[in-house]
């Protein structure tokens, strides 16, 4: 096998008959790469200034660097098993910035995200047993790896199979019903690593989606089918669910991990769509998402650290204190909502259009639907944070407060992020093709 990409694969080590640990990059993987290279970057340095505050600098620097190593590792696993190595080893690595400041609040939540990731791994696991009596191998390439002869008599079996694959991998994308770990892993870690967690860690779910879907069982396989309905119902429900938890939650770490649930999810339909275009929203979605919450959760960080601020309430007049990162941080919510020109609006759009085209009965309207309530949820749950922030009122909450700006090294990757959230909406041309491609090699 050789990668998509035209890299030869390297085998480090062979496990069975068929089952190696291989690397080899293909477009996929270098796509994934670029945006958890760009995130890994700008939150490390956002994170030189914001550790001073919270203390344990070397050791968190350290977890940092090494969960990057794996991330590329995952990034560039050339069949599912591999894949599946690198996956449970990024959940290890990954839980010790959940765990960073060792308080019992940390340790639960660390304990819980412990507990979902790997029960959503071993229902990945379970199908990779499954599937690797039905396929042809595991490895990851441009057609279906199934064995129509091995696999006759026992297709039904499979769409069982390939359901809990699914929901084992959705995990750690947040979808309903195996979402409750992100609201308690991101109030406890640190800003940086929950900006980590909820623009890359979370993709890993979306990525591993596609090699299971898309690279081994193949798209025609799933199409029409109860698992194709299952799995649009899951997103549906996760949207919308995750846009109201996240406008009633008065926490703003804990709001925007809801957002993330949701926002999440918005992929995760497109993907079960089956569908070009909607394929292309989400990987669009992929990297604008990545871009703007890992932004939302930097703005936090600076809520928290520079203002001790944790609840939506207490930021009343925030603006006035700090008017640059605050509208670092309205560009970033009129993004997610899908304001024009942001890029949120080219990723939703695209997705809707996918929807409005794709053979799937009333969820080709109802998938829209819910996605227009969820933007209206979104700008409900970030605007008001801008509107009382520059216009608080009597009710200025940061009266007390020196007005003065985050550090050079905390505002810097807001500006950047905030520039891209913005340009990549103005000029999406580029990455609008580069998503058309990998949504030709396999719909």
């Amino acid at each position: 096998m050789v990668g998509m990409a035209g890299m030869s694969p390297v085998r480090l080590l062979t496990l069975g008959e068929g089952l190696t640990i291989t690397f080899a990059a293909d477009e996929l993987s270098i796509f994934f790469m670029c945006i958890t290279t760009l995130i890994w970057v700008l939150v490390g340095i956002y994170a030189i200034a914001y550790m001073k505050h919270e203390g344990g600098a070397g050791r968190f620097f350290f977890v940092y660097l090494m969960l990057y190593v794996v991330l590329l590792a995952l990034d560039c696993s050339a069949n599912l098993v591999t894949m599946y190595a690198c996956y449970e080893l990024m959940t290890l690595v990954s839980m010790l910035l959940v765990v960073h400041n060792r308080s019992r609040e940390a340790i639960m939540a660390t304990l819980k995200y412990l507990f979902y990731s790997l029960c959503g791994a071993y229902l990945g696991l379970f199908g990779i047993f499954y599937l690797n009596r039905y396929c042809v191998d595991l490895d990851f390439g441009s057609a279906s790896r199934l064995d129509m002869g091995a696999l006759a008599g026992h297709e039904q079996t499979l769409l069982i199979i390939v359901f809990f694959m699914l929901i084992g991998f959705g995990t750690k994308a947040g979808m309903f019903p195996l979402h409750g770990w992100l609201p308690a892993a991101h109030p406890v870690a640190p800003s940086p690593a929950s900006a980590a967690l909820s623009a890359i860690i979370v993709k890993s779910g979306v990525l591993a989606t596609i090699r299971v879907v898309y690279n081994i069982v193949g798209a025609d396989f799933l199409r029409g089918t109860w698992v194709q309905t299952a799995w649009m119902s899951l997103t549906l429900l996760t949207v919308f669910m995750g846009s109201m938890m996240a406008f009633r939650e008065p926490v703003v770490k804990k709001r925007f991990a809801y957002s993330t649930v949701s926002q999440v999810s918005y992929i995760l339909f497109g993907l079960s769509l089956l569908q070009e275009q909607a394929f292309t929203g989400s990987l669009l979605h992929v990297y604008f998402h990545a871009i703007i919450k890992c932004g939302l959760f930097l703005c936090a960080g600076v809520f928290l650290v520079v203002c001790n601020r944790k609840r939506v309430d207490e930021l009343a007049g925030i603006g006035r204190k700090m008017p640059v990162m605050l509208w670092c941080y309205t560009c970033f919510a009129l993004a997610l909502v899908g304001i024009p020109p942001t890029s949120g609006f080219v990723s939703k759009w695209q997705l809707a259009v996918g929807a409005l085209d794709a053979d799937v009965g009333f969820f080709s309207w109802l998938g829209p639907v819910i996605l227009l309530i969820s933007a209206l949820l979104t700008a409900g749950y970030l605007l008001p944070i801008t509107m009382r922030g520059f216009f608080p009122g009597a009710d200025d909450r940061c009266a007390d407060l020196q007005k003065k700006e985050p550090p050079l090294l905390m505002l810097v990757p807001l500006l950047v992020l905030a520039a891209l959230a913005v340009l990549l909406g103005v000029f999406p041309n580029g990455l609008l093709s580069v998503c058309q491609k990998l949504a030709c090699l396999w719909l």
